[in-house]
């Protein structure tokens, strides 16, 4: 199992941007599939993009199509999470993850990193 730290969060106002970053340790990151997932409060966690283990594959929630971006650099063991025209309800806490194949949008992991605060001011 990987180690798996998030990066990036912070506060933004409406319509902006933020990257994400999760950085994994280990030789093995290239041999998972990846994903990003977040938690509002009160609310359960829920899956926002999956990426394949080569990034041929990717899979967005309905709710950021468009906006979001997930892409890999496995030379890096980096994840990151591209996030554009920011709105209020995607503030959360925002958290990486592997995630099982085929489908992507399963963690494949029991447990979970710190994730990475992101508020959306309006």
């Amino acid at each position: 199992q990987v180690q798996l730290v998030e990066s990036g969060g912070g506060l933004v106002q409406a319509g902006g941007s933020l990257r994400l970053s999760c950085a994994a340790s280990g030789r093995t990151f290239s041999s998972y599939a990846m994903g990003w997932f977040r938690q509002a409060p009160g609310k359960e966690r829920e899956f926002i993009a999956g990426i394949s283990r080569g990034g041929g594959m990717i899979d967005y929630a309905d709710s950021v199509k468009g906006r979001f971006t997930i892409s890999r650099v496995n030379a890096q063991n980096t994840v990151y999470l591209q996030m554009n025209s920011l709105q209020p309800e995607d503030t959360a806490v925002y958290f990486c993850n592997a995630v099982k194949q085929p489908g992507l949008t399963s963690p494949l992991f029991d447990s979970w990193g710190q994730g990475t605060q992101v508020t959306v001011s309006s």
